[in-house]
């Protein structure tokens, strides 16, 4: 069950998003050489740039561009090392750094080296980032949280049985306290770029859960999530598995916003606000009032303030508030709603329709009978033109005109109105239905005041 939309505040306060003013992101990545030994990886240029475009998405992105460091294709290593240590010193709640190209063995330690465009494939211990100083450069930020991800290409010099897995080994090198080491592939497989795809097999599968989200997901996808979800999908295609390895409170920060948990959490939301809606035909209008502001609140965060759901909440909240004795906010609101409603929705949208409608009723209820008059005159015949004179919502409108005509002393059209409203509602429901009583005794009673036996 999708966590926000059923409501549990427990799970909510487990998993954030990072302050996006207090993280950095750091993405690197090399796809030319110069050494004709290190073969060209054209596909990590495109996926390193696209990373960082969803990392940094002002809706579904973790940080601002500004806090994104992006390079490509550097040579030069120590305005390399520069740069990273300014983005983990300059971190304090997350600090994620991404590598993308081929990853070397060399030394007699036989440690691990993420190839730049001039790394020499023979001799990498000058001319390559030792992993060990990105790892140091890393567990050094004072960020509360720390991301490793490497989608490397390990290269042929990993051959031998008696050499460790890469990926094996550096994480398992991870025992700081909120850390999180995510490698692509172990040391006997490729990490693949395969034919016709713009991506790395393992970045592009990443993007892909990124730009369309985890149906069946939480509101916030964490590291944990993005890596269970990827060993799925790599297992199924056959792909090599990523390895990880994390420590401490790593797994409860959310490195995404699922992009697919608004459809997930539109069907809970809508069933919140039947419930609501039945509130409001019980007249519970205290309670309706509280479940929909609640539902208003929730979906302008998940489904987004013109959602067509999140204005149809604003609508009946605005009705709502006036029947509690809100009506000068109810009406505030109902202005507000209709104007936004005909520019998203249209003005012919039945929505609209019924936001003039509740504006108009309400105006009524808070004594400004004639504005009231004047919206319903011309709300009836579109009513009218939509939906037809018989339709169960023009008869609505046609009622509540004549009840406020009534009022401001129109009597005769009030009681034409309302005698043309029962005699449509008998043929079509009934002589019992309740809503032919009402029109048949509003219509009494406008008949007996201008016959002079009573007021209305």
């Amino acid at each position: 069950m999708a966590r926000s939309a059923a409501g549990s505040k427990a799970a909510e306060a487990a998993v954030r998003l990072p302050d996006p003013q207090r993280s950095r992101v750091f993405l690197l990545g090399t796809s030319a050489h110069s050494d004709e030994a290190l073969p060209d990886l054209p596909a990590v240029k495109q996926s390193v740039e696209d990373l960082a475009t969803a990392l940094t998405d002002p809706v579904y992105g973790i940080v601002p561009a500004e806090h994104c460091t992006l390079l490509v294709d550097q040579s030069d290593l120590r305005s390399l090392g520069r740069d990273l240590r300014t983005a983990a010193a300059q971190a304090e709640d997350l600090l994620l750094v991404y590598y993308s190209g081929h990853g070397l063995v060399g030394g007699r330690r036989h440690e691990l080296y993420l190839a730049l465009r001039d790394t020499e494939y023979e001799d990498p211990d000058f001319s390559a980032l030792e992993y060990d100083k990105l790892r140091a450069a890393v567990l050094n930020s004072p960020a509360t949280t720390k991301v490793i991800v490497l989608d490397c290409c390990f290269s042929g010099r990993v051959t031998t049985d008696t050499l460790a897995d890469p990926a094996t080994e550096l994480i398992g090198q991870v025992e700081v306290d909120g850390t999180y080491v995510l490698a692509s592939a172990p040391r006997d497989q490729v990490a693949l770029i395969l034919p016709g795809e713009e991506h790395t097999a393992f970045t592009g599968r990443l993007l892909r859960v990124l730009r369309e989200g985890m149906p069946g997901g939480a509101e916030y996808l964490t590291i944990d999530d993005l890596f269970r979800w990827l060993h799925s999908k790599m297992k199924a295609e056959n792909l090599p598995l990523p390895r990880k390895r994390g420590t401490g409170h790593a797994d409860r920060l959310a490195l995404a916003r699922n992009r697919a948990f608004a459809e997930t959490a539109a069907v809970l939301l809508r069933e919140r606000f039947a419930t609501a809606v039945r509130a409001c035909e019980a007249a519970d209008w205290t309670t309706a009032v509280a479940l929909l502001r609640d539902l208003e609140e929730e979906q302008t965060r998940i489904l987004d303030a013109d959602h067509e759901d999140t204005l149809r909440t604003r609508q009946y909240l605005a009705h709502a508030l006036g029947a509690v004795g809100e009506g000068t906010e109810s009406v505030k609101r109902l202005r507000q709603l209709v104007e936004t409603q005909s520019a998203v929705l249209g003005v012919d949208h039945a929505d609209t329709l019924r936001s003039r409608q509740f504006l108009a009723f309400n105006l009524g209820e808070a004594g400004y009978r004639d504005e009231a008059v004047r919206l319903l005159r011309v709300l009836l015949p579109d009513r009218r033109r939509l939906l037809g004179s018989q339709d169960p919502h023009t008869l609505r409108t046609a009622h509540v005109l004549a009840r406020n005509l009534a009022q401001i002393g129109e009597l005769e059209e009030a009681e034409a109105v309302l005698s043309e409203v029962a005699a449509a509602r008998e043929s079509a429901l009934g002589a019992e239905d309740a809503y032919t009583v009402r029109a048949r005794r509003d219509a009494a009673a406008v008949q007996a005041a201008l016959a002079g036996d009573a007021g209305v």
